[in-house]
């Protein structure tokens, strides 16, 4: 038997409408009636887990989940750029953006690296490699990239070219041995 687990990414927020760094926020009216919308196709879950920030814990509950909160799950950490529009630090601090970007290993921000977070999500990804049954994780978008970049075994590097927007659902089908990515979309 496989585990099948479905990363699912948290509804959308004001901070995503206004292409902003997010803080702990709740969900908005539109993603509760996307989310809402979601909860019938989801079918047979047999475990659920969820970020603890606000915005995936409300995301669950509009899916009708009840998920156990993982740490492992949290967003990004990213430090003094939180709560502030991509625009602005791009104006501010054009080259950190760019070190941050296109360094995984790079925390201009004060926060957590891409490879940092990888780091973090790995033990989680293999626990739930031996898992059985479906599963589904409610979490952020830098979660999701990481748990993917993981689950094929890609370079860190890769992490910016995976878009992962509100409610879309990746879906990974694991054994004892690995991964496999079975399906990235909404």
């Amino acid at each position: 038997m496989s585990a099948r687990l479905t990363l699912i990414c948290h509804a959308s927020t004001a901070s995503v409408r206004a292409a902003a760094f997010p803080l702990d926020e709740p969900i908005d009216a539109q993603g509760q009636e996307k989310a809402l919308a979601l909860a019938g196709d989801l079918g047979r879950v047999d475990a659920v887990w969820t970020g603890p920030e606000l915005r995936a814990r409300q995301t669950a509950a509009a899916l009708k989940l009840h998920p156990a909160v993982e740490p492992l799950l949290r967003d990004i950490d990213l430090g003094v750029w939180a709560g502030r529009t991509f625009d602005a630090v791009l104006a501010a601090e054009p080259e950190a953006l760019v070190d941050w970007t296109g360094d995984p290993d790079a925390a201009p921000h004060g926060g957590e690296s891409v490879t940092g977070l990888i780091e973090r999500v790995r033990p989680w990804l293999g626990r739930m490699r031996g898992e059985t049954g479906r599963i589904i994780a409610v979490t952020h978008p830098a979660v999701i990239r990481a748990a993917v970049v993981l689950a094929i075994e890609a370079d860190s590097r890769s992490f910016w070219r995976i878009d992962v927007g509100p409610l879309c659902r990746v879906r990974l089908v694991g054994n004892p041995a690995r991964w496999t990515l079975r399906s990235l979309g909404e």
